[in-house]
Formats: C-alpha cells, sequence, structure tokens
C-alpha cells in the first residue's frame, strides 16, 4: 500500500508541475505597472473593405463624396441633392490589387500600407485642396476586419472582428484557448509585410508578449499554436493510461485490506 501511495503522489505532483507550465504570463509581478501602446491602429492592405464617410457643417456638400454609383444634382438655390435611386455605399470600398481605392470626386486614391489616421488625413487633404469644402470630417472603419487561428486550439477557423483592435490573446481566447496539447512557448503569427510573409514567434508565458509588434493583428494574420511532438503525445497518452491503471489498482487494494 506504501508503494502505491507514494506512486500516486509522485504521478500527482507531475501532474501539478504540467499545469504550472500551461500558466500564461507567469513573470508578471503583482502591482508592477507595464506600459501598453494606447494609439496603436492597424494598418491597409489589399482586399480590404473601408466605409467611408465624410461629413461637414454643410450636409449638402458632403453628398458627393458619400455616393457610391449612384447621381446627384445641384439645384438653383445651389442645394445638392442624391437621386432616389443612389445608392449608398454599403459593402464599402475594396483596396484593389494595386492598392488603390475608387473614391467619389477625388478618383483613385492609393492607401495600402497607411494607417488610419493616415488615409483619414490624406482625404481630407484631397478635398480641402479641391476647394470642395472646408473642414471636413471622415470617418473611416473596416468592414471585413479577420484573422486565421491554427492548430492546438479549442475552434480553428477564420473569425471576424469588430473594428481593428485586436490583441493576440483576445485571438486565442476566441478560438476556444489553448488545447493540452499546445505547446504554449510555440505561438507563431505569420503577418505579410511588404509582399513578404514573415513569421513571428511568441512565448505566451511570458510578459514579453506585450512588447510584441503582432501583440496587435493586423488584417489577415494567421496564428498558429504548434503542437506538441508525436512522441511527447504518445508520452502523454502513456501517463493517462499508467495514472488509470494505478487509480483501478489502488482502488482495489483499498477494497481488499478493508475485507482483511
Amino acid at each position: 500500500m506504501l508503494l502505491w501511495v507514494s506512486l500516486l503522489t509522485l504521478l500527482l505532483l507531475n501532474s501539478c508541475a504540467s499545469r504550472k507550465k500551461f500558466v500564461y504570463l507567469q513573470d508578471m509581478e503583482m502591482g508592477v505597472k507595464y506600459p501598453m501602446e494606447s494609439k496603436y491602429e492597424a494598418i491597409v492592405h489589399r482586399d480590404d473593405r473601408l466605409s467611408i464617410t465624410v461629413s461637414c457643417k454643410n450636409p449638402e456638400l458632403a453628398i458627393p463624396f458619400n455616393i457610391y454609383g449612384g447621381n446627384f444634382h445641384v439645384g438653383s438655390d445651389g442645394n445638392v441633392t442624391a437621386d432616389a435611386s443612389t445608392k449608398v455605399n454599403e459593402k464599402g470600398y475594396r483596396v484593389d490589387i494595386d492598392g488603390n481605392i475608387d473614391f467619389p470626386i477625388l478618383g483613385k486614391l492609393h492607401v495600402e500600407g497607411l494607417k488610419v489616421s493616415e488615409v483619414t488625413d490624406l482625404i481630407k487633404t484631397k478635398i480641402e485642396e479641391g476647394n470642395y469644402m472646408k473642414d471636413p470630417l471622415v470617418a473611416i472603419e473596416f468592414l471585413n476586419f479577420k484573422y486565421t487561428v491554427l492548430g492546438a486550439v479549442g475552434s480553428n477557423g477564420t473569425f471576424s472582428a469588430d473594428g481593428d483592435r485586436v490583441t493576440l490573446l483576445e485571438a486565442i481566447a476566441k478560438a476556444g484557448d489553448l488545447t493540452s496539447k499546445a505547446r504554449i512557448n510555440r505561438v507563431a503569427v505569420i503577418r505579410e509585410i511588404d509582399g513578404n510573409r514573415q513569421m513571428f514567434m511568441h512565448d505566451l508565458r511570458s510578459k514579453d508578449v506585450f512588447d510584441s509588434p503582432c501583440f496587435y493583428l493586423q488584417q489577415n494574420d494567421i496564428i498558429y499554436v504548434e503542437p506538441k511532438y508525436r512522441k511527447k503525445d504518445g508520452e502523454d497518452r502513456g501517463w493517462q493510461i499508467g495514472t488509470t491503471l494505478l487509480s483501478v489498482v489502488t482502488a482495489v487494494c483499498s477494497i481488499l485490506w478493508a475485507i482483511k
């Protein structure tokens, strides 16, 4: 009995050690302040769809910039009105393969590689330079911000997000968190940069993940959580089977001891 109890204790200690290795952000300290990037902005990529709305103090002047494939006319009193058949831009402005959008009045604008604030400034500048209106207000949102999560997580797939401010930890949580087969120190983010794909590796046990350029995701990022090797999986199954057998033997021994 002493032998069986000792073996069971060793297994339980090993199990606790494994769980400790799986703890996120182990090196964070209570009460310590860690800086964060509060002014993060997503970068526009090809195939993005942007919702762009222009407004000003005189709403009629902004109508031509909010028309998508429709017509408008200027009345004798100077008021600008849209035809009843005009369709509002519901699908947004798609960034084409060359990184451009076709914007009303202003024509083609190259926006790939720009931050949201930079696209906003570009449109405002073009409107003011053309003397179309003074002090225009431009609002931009992503309509198809998405990322993909693969590997040892609860649910593999492509996920969409409201807005453009999604963190790596939020993405993993939305995918059902890491499974028991995940290598917590081998979480990769594959990102397209200047026409090339680049991989960034992360260890979720460390607070250094907050300093990663991939802590905030970009459009079309791929997150890959590396699973344990097959050899390790076999060891895990061996431990599971051994623990089960040990539990059964311990229970039988306890019953026999009680009867005796």
